[in-house]
């Protein structure tokens, strides 16, 4: 029996041996099967030669590998007689990429699978681009690429991640794929002969030797395990905002004793508002957390004028520096859910505060050190100038009006007075839901209402706000402006077919809070999603919104006239007449110094107090549309829809 049992053992062991041989031999003869594939199903097409295109190779690269192997592929192109520049990322600028025909990249991955710092501006501009909704996503479509990755297959998930990206945003852009990201292994010592297959490739498709449809069918495997890829990448995404737990899901329902005791933990301690699922999601779009319940991001119309490329509206309107603006929010929750959030309600939402709360000075502090930052990473980038670089390092303005509602934040009184310590002007925006917390704020620089709509029924489809008596609160939160002795705003964003067509009940909510201005802007398209269905139709041309504007202000029955515009931001600014126009003449700027010199001195004061002149480019109907004629404008190539097809 025991030798019965010996014999047995031995032959399952032979077994399994057998086996696991097998298994080992076919994921070898896989791996060597696909990279055979990779070239031999790169058949020839009949001979079509290309007409001469430069193609751009791009080098991501920090120890030089990546730029040595593209200086020989464009050796190689060369010596075959086809036209190659060598590009430094560094060097290149990014909005000049929907003008290329072949874009070649070598990439390598840094640290914890980011790309090297030469191309660290260029992957931010795709992404952020691949990510904008406004963009496009067909403004690379005149634009043929192919990655070549350089990693080493010992990190794990991030070998090759920035090459990856490098592809998906490419990709995401309209961007056709020569060919399929390749993927080179430098411990694996295949780096040199993975590379020459790939060059061998590119060269044939340049030559006009084989087309794109001769390697738009990649090996099953291949295919796998990309569609696997991206589809956990898409599962993270949906994962991450199914569980960011609104406090509220339903307008107008209270939250009942179970969910006020689910907001402390089982120690007694209170929760903190940002949980690590909503910190993914608000990183993923840019924003840099400040302790638990802040956040501050940088605003493209900052990196614009560092560049000096123009200035927001509120430059325009207003004369603020927009280098020198810092746009950030004491509180990401929000007690709405508007159908225009261009956040996809990726923040946190509540009625009241309820969770733990940072010190002001602290906020201050660390708004003032990220948002610094940021700016230091524009070091470098084309185009910035460095006396806008130099001023930029210290902010003059606060746009507290990024995400979320600010007045939720028990302490935003001290917050502005923190600001205004440090002569930094305060442009606060809230959602008129909580009008109490209004007539409490100290003098702001200038106090924004979002007026969304301007009827009951508009102003629920829109904002889809949580409290019951949404509508009282809203109408409270306007007459709350009355009695404010400095610079008041209704803020009106116009959204075609649910609130454009209203301007005859917005006339009558003039009369409630009798702003100073009345900001009109058309709303900016960031995608439709499960939450939000606003499409383009939705979007009015500035032509619209020039004449809802000038339709208001006739029915303000000349209380109000349209002042200025900002033809870039699809925004005009109503003004009272008897306030802001003197002898003919508008003063709708701002003189900051002054606004500061009235905080510090302790004493009432009026918007009257420190207006100043506004510039005759800004002023509504002007040539300039609003732009800055002291700036460089520099107009981008937008393609959308069928419109980028045309050509």
């Amino acid at each position: 029996m025991i030798s019965i049992s010996t014999r047995s053992l031995g032959a399952r062991f032979a077994l399994v041996a057998l086996l696991f041989s097998s298994s080992v031999f076919c994921l070898w003869k896989s791996h060597w099967l696909r990279r055979r594939r990779r070239l031999s199903s790169l058949s020839f097409a009949s001979p079509n030669p290309k007409p001469n295109l430069t193609a751009k190779i791009f080098f991501a690269s920090q120890t030089g590998t990546s730029e040595s192997l593209a200086r020989r592929l464009a050796a190689r192109l060369s010596a075959h007689g086809l036209a190659a520049n060598l590009v430094d990322p560094r060097h290149y600028e990014p909005e000049d990429l929907p003008k290329e025909t072949i874009v070649l990249f070598v990439v390598s991955s840094w640290e914890d699978g980011k790309p090297p710092p030469n191309a660290a501006f260029l992957a931010q501009w795709l992404a952020e681009s691949a990510a904008d909704f406004r963009v496009g996503s067909l403004i690379l479509s005149s634009c043929q690429f192919a990655v070549f990755g350089v990693g080493s297959r010992a990190y794990g998930s991030t070998f090759n991640a920035a090459a990856r990206d490098f592809a998906r945003w490419m990709k995401e852009l309209g961007a056709a794929e020569m060919m399929p990201l390749w993927d080179g292994d430098v411990d694996g010592g295949e780096v040199d002969r993975e590379f020459d297959l790939w060059s061998e490739g590119i060269l044939r498709l340049m030559k006009g030797e084989m087309s794109l449809g001769d390697v738009a069918e990649r090996d099953e495997v291949d295919v796998l395990e990309e569609d696997a890829e991206y589809d956990d990448e898409e599962d993270d995404v949906e994962g991450a905002e199914d569980d960011v737990v609104d406090l509220e899901d339903i307008a107008g329902k209270a939250p009942s004793r179970k969910m006020k005791a689910e907001l402390v933990n089982g120690n007694g301690v209170i929760k903190e508002m940002v949980t690590p699922i909503i910190r993914n999601n608000l990183e993923k779009q840019g924003y840099k957390i400040i302790g638990s319940h802040s956040g501050v991001k940088i605003c493209r119309w900052t990196k614009a004028q560092l560049r000096g490329r123009g200035g927001c509206y509120k430059h325009s309107f207003y004369g603020i520096e927009s280098h020198r603006c810092m746009e950030a929010t004491p509180s990401l929750a929000c007690a709405n859910k508007c159908v225009f959030c261009w956040r996809h309600h990726t923040n946190p939402v509540g009625k009241e505060w309820r969770w733990k709360m940072d010190d002001p000075l602290v906020i201050v502090d660390a708004a003032i050190d990220q948002h610094t930052k940021m700016i230091k990473q524009m070091k470098g980038v084309p185009g910035v100038k460095e006396q806008q670089f130099l001023e930029g390092l210290s902010p003059r303005h606060c746009a507290l009006s990024l995400v979320g509602e600010p007045i939720m934040y028990p302490e935003i009184n001290r917050l502005i007075e923190e600001l205004h310590r440090r002569h930094i002007s305060t442009f606060l925006v809230t959602n008129a839901q909580f009008p109490d917390r209004i007539k409490m704020l100290k003098p702001i620089t200038q106090l924004y209402v979002s007026v969304d709509a301007a009827t009951k029924e508009s102003l629920k489809a829109v904002d889809r706000p949580l409290f019951g008596d949404f509508w009282e609160r809203f109408v409270d939160s306007l007459k709350a402006l009355h009695d404010k002795q400095q610079r008041t705003v209704y803020r009106l964003t116009l959204v075609k077919g649910w609130n454009a067509e209203e301007v005859d009940a917005y006339a009558n909510l003039l009369g409630l809070g009798e702003p100073d201005f009345i900001e009109i802007k058309g709303v900016t398209y960031c995608g439709s999603t499960a939450t939000s269905k606003l499409t383009m139709e939705n979007v009015p041309w500035h032509s619209d919104v020039k004449e809802f504007s000038e339709t208001l202000a006739i029915k303000s029955n000349g209380l109000y006239e349209v002042a200025c515009e900002h033809v870039h931001s699809c925004c005009v600014l109503l003004a009272k007449v008897d306030k802001f126009k003197i002898n003919g003449q508008w003063h709708t700027w701002i003189d900051y110094e002054r606004f500061h010199d009235l905080v510090a001195s302790g004493k009432s004061f009026r918007t009257e107090d420190y207006m100043t002149v506004t510039p005759s480019w800004a002023v509504y109907g002007a040539e300039e549309g609003g732009f800055d004629p002291k700036q460089f404008r520099y107009k981008k190539e937008r393609r959308h829809g069928p419109a980028a097809l045309k050509n």
